[in-house]
């Protein structure tokens, strides 16, 4: 098995959820880390960790940020919530394969030995069980997520090309996880998930909770530290192109999430609207997490009431929003 103890790893999107979880557990892990960032600044940077600001749309800031590294974890997205996907559908296709594509080709002229990119379950098309691997491709991306589904499809199709079809293969790792959660998620409106607009609707005491839909959608959720966990695991234990679900393997209705941020939160008398107006996504999304624990041994340890309880006491902190009594 390799270790990324020493190794120079380049963390490229550092500063969202997953990526500024990441370069922490890289960092105690003890690698050599590089960590690119944009629109957003470090929070509390850590003075060990090399930081640029680079914009990677651009193919010039790709070399750059790749020259040198040995693993490469690309975490930086064009993404927003539902209400800017179902107004402007096209709005991440560009910028997303420029991106991945330029990043690919860079690591790959770098001679960088493996890969990991995430992928997403959007991509998956509609079923009405826990979707494995291999069904991918076996039909269309729920209509709402076409746009993303597909630029999600093509960039894994590229993964392979550099990881199984070139002569002179790069190591590429997809991994597809399902709706990542917790401290330093993106709170705002416009652009956050299901998860943390409802805690911060709680923590702020809305009064009534506006939920769009009818709450009965199901998702599963996987916090942010699992998440980061699944990473740094595949990193070390894969040595080839490969793909991979990641998440909770359970799955809850938005009204059952909805419960728990109340209970948790200590809003019991909250009122509770639903606006059938607004844009909703996929009824059902579950994944079959087995390969993962298979071929990583990763399972996820965070329970769902658990990781709700931290992210909500880390909103209320960032925030200085103290508890009612």
């Amino acid at each position: 098995m390799s270790s990324v103890k020493g190794k120079r790893v380049l963390v490229a999107g550092a500063t969202g959820l997953i990526g500024s979880s990441l370069v922490t557990k890289l960092r105690a892990a003890g690698a050599i880390v590089r960590a690119t960032h944009f629109t957003r600044k470090p929070v509390n940077p850590d003075p060990s960790v090399e930081y640029l600001r680079t914009d990677l749309r651009l193919g010039e800031e790709c070399r750059r940020a790749v020259r040198d590294m040995e693993l490469v974890f690309l975490c930086a997205a064009s993404t927003s919530g539902a209400a800017t996907i179902s107004a402007t559908p096209m709005i991440h296709v560009t910028p997303n394969i420029l991106i991945n594509s330029q990043m690919l080709e860079a690591a790959y002229e770098a001679e960088v030995s493996k890969f990991l990119w995430l992928g997403s379950t959007v991509a998956y098309p509609v079923a009405d069980h826990a979707v494995k691997e291999d069904e991918m491709f076996s039909g269309e991306p729920f209509d709402k997520y076409y746009f993303a589904g597909w630029t999600k499809r093509f960039t894994e199709i590229l993964c392979r090309m550099y990881g199984e079809k070139l002569v002179r293969r790069m190591a590429t790792i997809v991994l597809r996880p399902t709706n990542v959660y917790g401290p330093n998620d993106d709170f705002e409106f416009a652009t956050s998930h299901v998860l943390p607009a409802l805690i911060r609707k709680s923590v702020e005491r809305w009064d009534p909770i506006e939920v769009w839909g009818d709450g009965s959608e199901v998702r599963d959720a996987i916090y942010v530290d699992d998440m980061v966990d699944a990473m740094v695991m595949a990193a070390e234990k894969l040595e080839s192109y490969s793909t991979m679900n990641i998440g909770l393997g359970k799955g809850y209705t938005v009204n059952q999430m909805l419960e728990m941020i109340l209970k948790l939160d200590g809003y019991s008398n909250a009122r509770v609207e639903y606006n059938r107006s607004k844009p909703t996504m996929i009824p059902l999304r579950l994944i079959d997490t087995s390969k993962a624990e298979q071929e990583i041994g990763f399972k996820a340890r965070v329970s769902i009431e658990e990781g709700i309880r931290r992210t909500i006491d880390w909103y209320r902190t960032t925030r200085g929003i103290p508890r009612p009594d």
